[in-house]
């Protein structure tokens, strides 16, 4: 986040708390349809229980709002520090994280009685009045808990891939017809030149958004929408995955480990493909966007069909005047859908957008002091920028200048990619 100062402009504190309360029922809405075995279980290392997710977020506001903020608050449980600390090495020791899915206790009802506690002293801490660098905290609070919205959905949907039952989180949908490809995109041309990059003003931005500055662009085109699942059939069709020569080095190397032949979740039943989503298995819709692939996928398809990924500039230079509108998590949809319109589509939502970029600090980028310092900085080594948002990303978190970030192997988000072309 922008480093609180006493100086930086807040919301209104009326205003914060009314997004606190609405934010946080959110998240509890989002785990409402799951049982607590479904909330318990850790389906791989990269994702984390649901139960996890409640608890974690909760922990957040406690050790960095109400600890050091509301006088006289009392710690809920003294060993939630250790089981709900994420990576914070300022904190303390923390529970290891392939091992989130073990911690059946504290149940279920405990971890609600958590967030039940933490919301009523965060209510009088609102009422007490805060300072605007204690306001400044709570919004990154809040910032970080629509994360986890999301990184709830996509770890329930991994979880409910290695179910034999596929069972869906919201009402299975019509699994429809076989759908082709979407028409070939048009293409959007850019003259270049120098560009002004990364968060600033006013605004709430995660600290790696800034400082802003500026970037000397080439000319380039993007194409008017991502790549469908109509387009990687044909890659795949074409050898794709069994050509070596397409594929990075460490690209390669994961493709022979892990046996990859089509895009995570997706299935060939009787010659036909399938892919596991949150409302249970639906057949491949061509025109749908690609998602669940990795960034060595993306740099493949991209090498295959000639063209290349957008840099993290272009991408930001592209979206910058452009409403941040598309399919996102309030929209119920919960799975990418197809193109429609001119010019860029699904700039926002549906997918995220993997970059050429590597996750790496702006010039004069510090990060914030404390242990909150480490919410960003300290991942910036062999992981590629993400951009514009998925379909189960909340509208509000999202901006032009936006920065996801995950390492290349990883595959569980909905991640696609748009292609790039020098002009």
């Amino acid at each position: 986040m922008n480093a609180p100062t006493e100086n930086e402009p807040t919301p209104a504190q009326g205003n914060l708390a009314t997004r606190y309360r609405r934010l946080r029922g959110r998240t509890e809405a989002l785990a409402e349809p799951l049982s607590e075995g479904d909330m318990t279980v850790q389906s791989m290392d990269d994702a984390s229980p649901t139960k996890w997710h409640l608890a974690h977020t909760t922990w957040f506001f406690e050790e960095f709002l109400l600890a050091p903020a509301l006088p006289g608050y009392r710690l809920f449980a003294d060993d939630y520090r250790y089981l709900f600390n994420s990576y914070y090495e300022s904190v303390g020791p923390r529970h290891p994280r392939p091992r989130r899915g073990l911690l059946t206790r504290p149940p279920l009802a405990e971890i609600l009685a958590y967030r039940r506690a933490v919301d009523e002293a965060m209510a009088s801490l609102f009422t007490g009045g805060i300072a605007p660098a204690t306001a400044a905290l709570v919004e990154l609070g809040l910032q970080h808990e629509e994360q986890h919205q999301e990184l709830l959905l996509t770890d329930i949907l991994h979880l409910f891939a290695q179910n034999p039952l596929a069972p869906a989180y919201r009402p299975v949908l019509s699994p429809g017809e076989p759908a082709g490809s979407a028409p070939p995109p048009a293409w959007v041309e850019f003259a270049g030149g120098q560009a002004e990059i990364g968060h600033g003003g006013k605004g709430f931005a995660f600290d790696c958004e800034g400082p802003r500055h500026a970037v000397l662009l080439r000319p380039y085109a993007l194409a008017g929408r991502p790549v469908s699942n109509g387009e990687w059939l044909e890659f795949m069709a074409d050898g794709g995955y069994r050509q070596a020569t397409l594929w990075l080095s460490d690209g390669w190397a994961r493709v022979r480990a892990e046996d990859w032949s089509a895009p995570l979740y997706w299935e060939n039943r009787d010659g036909e493909w399938w892919q596991m989503s949150l409302r249970g298995r639906q057949r491949v819709d061509g025109q749908a966007p690609v998602c669940q692939i990795s960034y060595f996928e993306a740099d493949a398809f991209a090498r295959w069909a000639g063209k290349r990924l957008p840099t993290e500039w272009e991408w930001e230079n592209a979206a910058t005047g452009l409403p941040v509108a598309g399919n996102f998590l309030a929209s119920g949809q919960l799975q990418p859908g197809p193109a429609g319109g001119e010019g860029l589509q699904q700039l926002y939502g549906d997918v995220w957008e993997w970059t050429a970029s590597a996750f790496l600090p702006y010039p004069g980028f510090r990060p914030a002091p404390g242990a909150v310092g480490e919410y960003n900085g300290k991942f910036m080594c062999g992981q590629f920028v993400l951009r514009g948002g998925s379909c189960a990303s909340p509208e509000s978190h999202l901006r032009p200048t936006y920065r996801n970030f995950f390492y290349p192997h990883q595959r569980w988000q909905f991640s696609g990619l748009r292609l790039a072309d020098d002009r």
